[in-house]
């Protein structure tokens, strides 16, 4: 995604065990480099100082990695978040579910949709909780997580299609660009710089003027990033790997599948959705997937999404 604000860019509008970051204070980035002489291009141990979760985060995500987790526990640690559990609730009770019912507890939420369900959703929850918007000009905050939540879904649906992992193409969806939000909130300046140089082109030109000036790209930093937030390895590879080559053995499946579901939202955010990206055409049709599913995927996609939005963004 492109996340560059209208002024830049008239263009942009925006698990396998699910692991659920919780909602915290929004992380302590470093300052900006000085502003004066060369600067040195980043490296990832440079990164490791980048945002790091509490404690408490960190043990509840090693907790959501046992195989035999607790639902109860798992409910009662999210309990003690009134908003990330108001906002579960909220997707949960939105049409992107369609349940029958009221859904009135975390708990009932667990036996209505699922253990996976809930983890995907309270992911995406928590995720948006835990940032404020970078002072990074030309960054789009609000855009940045529209076209997560619709990469998300997007990627859901396609998973579904094929017969893969729904809740993890979720996770891997929403969290594909964190990247970007990352190196917006932790340098804002240089990132000003990286998005003035792309100017509003394409994605692979966003990750190009990224590595011209930082050395690095949001792919990178994500996958290096959700390694350390223990996040499953499938999901990390898929976050570094999504702008690897679009040839279908090139990359994992779910790596494949969230380049398509971030291309697919893009052309909803540009309005360009009846027919297969060309840029992804051959990565589609490797998926299993016939062009006419393009367009069907698109409007399921904008529907449920809308809703999502709604939950999380208003």
């Amino acid at each position: 995604m492109n996340t560059l604000s209208p002024s830049v860019s008239a263009a942009a509008a925006g698990a396998a065990r699910g692991v659920v970051p919780m909602p915290v204070q929004a992380p302590k980035v470093p300052g900006n480099p000085p502003a004066t002489g060369p600067q040195s291009p980043l490296d990832l141990s440079t990164v490791g100082d980048l945002p790091a979760l509490p404690a408490a985060v960190l043990e509840l995500l090693r907790l959501l990695g046992s195989d035999d987790v607790d639902p109860r526990t798992l409910a009662a640690k999210i309990a003690y978040d009134q908003a990330l559990t108001a906002k579960t609730l909220r997707i949960a009770n939105s049409s992107f579910y369609g349940v029958q019912r009221h859904v009135t507890s975390v708990p009932d939420a667990m036996t209505v949709l699922g253990l996976r369900a809930v983890r995907a959703l309270v992911t995406a929850a928590a995720l948006v909780g835990s940032f404020k918007p970078p002072s990074c000009q030309g960054f789009d905050f609000l855009g940045f997580w529209r076209h997560a939540i619709h990469s998300a879904v997007s990627a859901r649906l396609v998973a579904n299609a094929i017969g893969a992992d729904g809740e993890v193409a979720f996770t891997a969806g929403l969290l594909h660009d964190i990247g970007q939000l990352v190196l917006a909130s932790a340098f804002p300046e240089r990132f000003a710089q990286v998005l003035a140089r792309a100017g509003g082109d394409s994605e692979i030109a966003l990750q190009d003027a990224e590595r011209a000036v930082l050395g690095l790209d949001h792919a990178d930093v994500g996958a290096h990033l959700t390694e350390r937030w223990y996040f499953p390895s499938q999901i990390v590879e898929a976050i570094g790997h999504h702008h690897r080559s679009c040839a279908p053995g090139a990359v994992a499946e779910l790596a494949r599948i969230v380049r398509v579901s971030g291309v697919l939202a893009h052309g909803l955010e540009v309005g360009q959705i009846p027919v297969v990206a060309p840029s992804c055409a051959e990565l589609w049709a490797g998926l299993g997937l016939a062009p006419a599913a393009w367009s069907q995927i698109a409007g399921e996609t904008a529907a449920q999404a809308q809703s999502i939005c709604a939950a999380l963004l208003n």
